[in-house]
């Protein structure tokens, strides 16, 4: 059996689900943690670690949404781990969503490291088959919010939105429950 990053397994380890889904997704995550050879490469077959993050201003009050160039949908900015990123989760949730809102981040000072955990479903295309994204995700602050922009190689557009819009933009429940968490850290720092 392939040896298992003790960060990530840590990680895992730490990491309470709110829901059924996330349970199961946390379960499926923890296994994949200790099984697959190569956890962070998007060259492992079937399944990978990637990390993403709910992005929001100082007062809390927006959330950045990117739409999503293959995907067609609304979702929070994240992707696929890198060397650089030595294993560590929060480093590529952080990494993608300075390079996906042109903003600088850090991690919010109250939220659970991390926030949420999900498991989804990339389709198929021409290039890779279908896999699973194991995907870490965490809540981070824009430091300079005027500075939101999108890469265009990855995203057909981004938004600052209220949480209500965010929410209404969200088209499936895990999405939306990472969403209503992070609105809670910040209502309760509020």
């Amino acid at each position: 059996m392939p040896h298992a990053p003790a960060s990530l397994v840590e990680l895992l380890a730490r990491h309470v689900p709110q829901d059924d889904k996330e349970r199961e997704d946390l379960a499926r995550m923890r296994h994949f943690a200790t099984s697959l050879g190569e956890p962070f490469s998007r060259a492992q077959p079937g399944a990978h670690f990637t990390g993403s993050a709910v992005v929001v201003d100082a007062s809390g009050q927006w959330v950045a949404m990117l739409h999503h160039a293959k995907l067609k949908r609304w979702l929070q900015p994240g992707g696929h781990a890198e060397g650089v990123d030595g294993g560590d989760m929060e480093a590529t949730a952080l990494r993608e969503a300075r390079e996906e809102t042109g903003c600088r981040v850090h991690p919010h000072p109250t939220a659970p490291r991390p926030l949420d955990v999900d498991v989804h479903t990339i389709p198929a295309r021409k290039d890779e088959p279908e896999h699973h994204h194991l995907d870490v995700r965490y809540l981070v602050v824009a430091e300079d919010p005027d500075a939101l922009a999108h890469d265009p190689a990855e995203s057909s557009g981004i938004q600052w939105l209220g949480w209500d819009e965010a929410l209404a933009r969200a088209d499936e429940a895990p999405l939306r429950r990472m969403l209503l968490k992070a609105r809670g850290v910040l209502q309760k720092g509020a």
